[in-house]
Formats: C-alpha cells, sequence, structure tokens
C-alpha cells in the first residue's frame, strides 16, 4: 500500500562494522511506530565503527537502503544515524545558575546545563550529548524535574559524551552521497538502552553491553538516569579473527563456523563431534573436533567480558540490582549469557528491542537493538515538539512515482 504522509515517517540507519541496518517506520496516530521497511547489508568501508573507505561504505549503505525502501514502497530522504568507534569520549560535568524568578522554569535548566559544557576539550572533538544525570537545588541533591520547584540556585550533574569531528563528517558525507539528509547523529549505546532497557531496569540500576562485529558499547543506569558511557574497540570481528587464524581457514568460513557451530562454553558441546573446516585456497577441507572452535570462543569472548569488568570497575557502579543486559549480533551465540553470569557474579539476560506493530518480527533480535533504538530516540523527539523533526520531503509510493514519470516523459 502506498505511504502518502510524508510527516508520519521516520527513518534509521544503524552503520555497523559487520552490516548495515535500515529501518523505516511509520507514526501512527497513537505516537506508536509500525514498522513498514527494513533493508541489511553487509558492511565494508568500516573499521571499529569507523569510515576508512568511504566509496566502499556508500555502496554498502545505498544497498541497504534501497532494501528498506522496497519493503516500505517508499522513498526517504532524511535519517536519523547511529555512531560509536574508539573515538567517542565521555565526562562529568556540572554548571550553576541563579533562579531569577525564585521558581525554576525551562529557560534556568537550559542555563545550568549549557553552564556544566563549559570545559575545555580537544579540538578535534566536538561535544554529541549532554545527558543530565541529577539537579541540586540550594544544596538539596537527588532532583529529577526541577521544574516549578522554589529555590535561588540551580546546579546540573550532567554526563557529556564527545566523538571525533572527522568521524562524524565521513558518517554524514556518506549519508549524503546516498541522498540522505541527516536528522541527528546519535551515540549507538544510547539509542539501545532506549530500545532494550525497561524503565524498572534503568531505575533500579543496569549495565547495558552492546557486542557489535567492531566495538562494544557500556552504558551503565541508575534511578533513571545514565550515569556513564563506554565505547571499547573490541567486537565479534575480533573472534572471528581468531577462528581464522586458529583453524587455518578463510574470514567468511570463520565467520560462518562461529555462528553455525561455536558456543561461548566449550563444555556445553558433545564430546567427540566434528565439524567440517574450508582451508585456504585450493587445499581439501578438514574435519577438525568442534571443541577446539568453542576452546577459541571462550577464551575470546571471557577476555572481552574481563576487559568489560575492568572497565565497569572504574565506574560509579555500585547498587546496580538490575544486573547487566547483553545486546546486539554478538551477544548471540549460545552460552554467552552463562559465561557472562560467571564473569560479572551478576544476573544476565539477552536484551531484545521493545515490542512495536509492522513487520517487527522482521527486526526481533539483539543485532536490531540499536537501529530500533533510533526509532524510538526520533520518535521521542517527535513526541516532545513535533516541529523538530524534520519531515520527509517525499514518501509516497515508488509505483506511483515510476508511473507519474512515465507520464511526464512519454
Amino acid at each position: 500500500m502506498a505511504r502518502t504522509n510524508s510527516n508520519e515517517i521516520i527513518a534509521a540507519v544503524d552503520i555497523g562494522t559487520s552490516k548495515i541496518v535500515v529501518l523505516i517506520a511509520e507514526i501512527n496516530h497513537e505516537s506508536d511506530l509500525k514498522i513498514i521497511g527494513t533493508g541489511t547489508y553487509k558492511s565494508s568501508g568500516l573499521k571499529k565503527g569507523v569510515v576508512v573507505n568511504i566509496e566502499s561504505t556508500v555502496d554498502s549503505i545505498a544497498q541497504a537502503i534501497e532494501q528498506a525502501e522496497k519493503f516500505a514502497d517508499c522513498e526517504i530522504n532524511t535519517v536519523f544515524a547511529g555512531i560509536a568507534g574508539s573515538h567517542v569520549r565521555s565526562y562529568d560535568g556540572h554548571g550553576f545558575v541563579r533562579i531569577n524568578s525564585g521558581e525554576v522554569d525551562y529557560s534556568d535548566v537550559e542555563g545550568a546545563i549549557d553552564a556544566s559544557k563549559a570545559m575545555k576539550i580537544p579540538s578535534e572533538e566536538r561535544i554529541l550529548h549532554v545527558l543530565p544525570k541529577d539537579y541540586i537545588i540550594d544544596g538539596q541533591e537527588g532532583i529529577r524535574d526541577p521544574i516549578g520547584m522554589s529555590g535561588i540556585r540551580l546546579e546540573a550533574d550532567v554526563h557529556i559524551v564527545t566523538i571525533s569531528r572527522s568521524a562524524e563528517e565521513n558518517i554524514i558525507k556518506s549519508l549524503e552521497r546516498c541522498d540522505l539528509e541527516v536528522q541527528e547523529i546519535v551515540l549507538e549505546p544510547l539509542a539501545s538502552s532506549m530500545s532494550v532497557l525497561s524503565k524498572d531496569e534503568k531505575d533500579l540500576g543496569a549495565c547495558l553491553i552492546d557486542i557489535g562485529g567492531g566495538t562494544t558499547d557500556i552504558a551503565i543506569f541508575k534511578d533513571g538516569q545514565i550515569l556513564t558511557t563506554k565505547v571499547i574497540p573490541i567486537g565479534g570481528d575480533h573472534v572471528t579473527k581468531d577462528i581464522a587464524h586458529e583453524l587455518k581457514t578463510p574470514i567468511e568460513s570463520a565467520e560462518a563456523l562461529k555462528i553455525e557451530h561455536a558456543c561461548t562454553l566449550s563444555h556445553l558441546n558433545g564430546t567427540g563431534e566434528s565439524i567440517e573446516v574450508p582451508s585456504v585456497g585450493d587445499r581439501a577441507p578438514r574435519n577438525t573436533d568442534i571443541k577446539i572452535l568453542s576452546a577459541v570462543v571462550e577464551q575470546r569472548y571471557r577476555e572481552l567480558f574481563e576487559v568489560v569488568l575492568e572497565e565497569i570497575g572504574k565506574m560509579n557502579t555500585d547498587n546496580l540490582r538490575a544486573g547487566i543486559v547483553l545486546t546486539g549480533g554478538t551477544s548471540q551465540l549460545a552460552g554467552a549469557v552463562e559465561l557472562a553470569e560467571e564473569v560479572f557474579s551478576s544476573d544476565v539476560r539477552l536484551g531484545y528491542p521493545k515490542p512495536m506493530s509492522g513487520a517487527f518480527e522482521t527486526i526481533n533480535s539483539p543485532e536490531n537493538a540499536t537501529g530500533a533504538g533510533l526509532l524510538l530516540y526520533a520518535l521521542k523527539k517527535f513526541q516532545s515538539n513535533p516541529e523538530e523533526l524534520i519531515k520527509q520531503k517525499s514518501s509516497g509510493s515508488l509505483i506511483e512515482k515510476t508511473r507519474d514519470w512515465f507520464k511526464t516523459n512519454l
């Protein structure tokens, strides 16, 4: 069915190291999301979340966009895009203002948040997000929403996320080469948290670990607010390379073996079971004990979780009652949750995107957490101020557009 209401269509692009995911959704009259188009294509031109080859990146994005537009029977022109990578930095900020009227209004809150950004950061970085953690009025801490409260001095504790200017510019350039206008760049772990964490988990305290192909993204919440974020330049591609090296098999074959046979806990595999391993070049395939594959995978996953544990130990993570939530494509291997529980000594669950209508079944997996989260981020902006959402310039049926072209040109 043709889509003609351009005001209600939003699109998200998750530009990952392993794949590009494009999601198109319609905002219905109840301000809920209905998935109307999806596209996924193997990512080329990125390394650890950063564009290293513009041409390859543009081609991958264009392929995913084409798939999603055909699925949705519409054309998109504007998107929300995710960003991650080892260039992401995070800082704690603090700002204050004098409450002019004796009662906090929006201008006071904005003033305190703006004051919190008065910090020196490297010239090659720019501030992407300023995320409020806590407000203080005349020394009273723990205030989530200060609007309407009385006082003389308003303070804001914030979490500031910065990104590399060049990394952002290359993502924007890649999308613009696909004739797409970027509505907003969003930190990927922030987007993923909107998709997989519940309000209760954010209130009680939870650590989200989003394991992608090139990076592992961490976001920690407590009392409903984000405390800190971190991007670690290790992901599923490192596991694949280890398999390829240990089993002497091509990267593509190693990835297939990982998906089809690997387990992050080697003792869960059957005794004596063998798998066929493709060889390099023209050599014949070999049979290998599956436990060798699983031992490689378990070692790398354990190392990854231990690195994450070390990073979490540097953060203020006391009393994270809701435990750990794993998400992302690399989180889905058998045994990952059990191994994480062992390493973190905490409750762990696998995070799936929050339910949506339409073609939701096509994206209902951890690997789509970021893409779904980008849509939810866009929806939240639409709900708070519809005028801030850049409207699709054209979202009519592709069939109708083709028909109109023939009417005009023949």
